[in-house]
């Protein structure tokens, strides 16, 4: 059997695999990604995920492996929620379809950096600091209201510090040579695509002081925790694509996280007060039965509103 050291080995060979192959098949041309690929690597990238935490039950142990599948659950239904704010950032900066796959790719590759660094830094803290949990576990059910309660108010997106930074950077409105700066009256400058990038990492940066409490809560192993956060954020891009043009709107899903993230901030806090341990198995179980019903929920709404239209 494999330790957790040769497995960070497997794991950073099948990222690389998969980031080559992405990058190769939907990168090589400028153009607007096919819904029918962008379903493909959907497929592959749960696939993969689903295998890996296999490889982890086999190597590592059935507990590690139901902290890892949890994890993903959370990860990656927070993160399809992300996806309906990048649609609205991508409006804002009137960024064309063929060329948000190439903004989508290397905010991808940040949301990984720094979610490395958040993971370590959060699982230190709660190792080292008791009282930590409390402090997460507030965040959470704060979290959790924000989520069922947001309004989703373009305007609102306009005034967020991420798009106020993005204004004190020197920026031409010509994104014609798909680069993210280009040359204007001899002075570089930066595109709207480097700035939608800002403005799209900014906003995942902040995602995470959502979701990486939420996924710490479940085990403060840095392995499960960031190959978990990982696999889910790596499909991002592809899923973003077929949410656009497919799903249109998941109208419950909000509501479904602010219950989960509810349950798990409750969780925390029982756990740190040393009142009710709850068993990961159950929460695994929970998170996918809310998931299922809202998600249900939300395309029975939609296919109604269609049949009115």
């Amino acid at each position: 059997m494999l330790s957790e050291t040769y497995m960070w080995f497997v794991f950073a060979a099948v990222f690389v695999a998969l980031m080559l192959a992405d990058l190769g098949i939907t990168d090589r041309k400028e153009s607007d990604i096919d819904i029918k690929k962008a379903i493909r690597f959907v497929i592959l990238y749960v696939a993969v995920a689903l295998v890996f935490g296999l490889l982890i039950f086999y190597e590592l142990g059935a507990e590690l492996a139901t902290s890892y599948y949890a994890a993903y659950v959370i990860e990656l239904s927070m993160s399809v929620d992300n996806l309906f704010v990048f649609i609205v950032i991508f409006s804002i900066f009137m960024i064309p379809p063929e060329k948000q796959h190439r903004v989508l790719f290397w905010g991808i590759l940040g949301a990984i950096f720094f979610r490395a660094l958040f993971i370590v830094v959060g699982a230190e803290l709660l190792d080292n600091f008791h009282f930590m949990m409390y402090v997460f576990g507030a965040i959470l059910i704060y979290t959790a209201i924000k989520t069922a309660f947001s309004k989703d108010d373009e305007g609102d997106e306009k005034e967020s510090v991420a798009f106020r930074l993005s204004r004190h950077i020197p920026a031409t409105t010509d994104m014609s040579s798909g680069k993210f700066f280009t040359k204007e009256n001899a002075k570089r400058v930066a595109t709207p695509l480097f700035l939608c990038l800002v403005v799209i990492e900014i906003s995942d940066i902040m995602f995470a002081f959502d979701s990486i409490p939420a996924a710490l809560s479940i085990s403060t192993d840095i392995f499960v925790i960031y190959a978990s956060n990982i696999f889910a954020v790596m499909g991002l891009r592809s899923m973003y694509f077929v949410i656009r043009d497919a799903i249109g709107s998941m109208e419950y899903l909000k509501y479904g996280l602010g219950v989960i993230l509810a349950f798990i901030g409750a969780k925390m806090l029982l756990a740190a007060a040393d009142i009710m341990h709850v068993e990961v198995l159950h929460s695994l179980l929970f998170i996918l039965v809310v998931l299922g019903i809202t998600v249900a929920a939300s395309l029975i709404h939609s296919r109604k509103q269609a049949g009115e239209a």
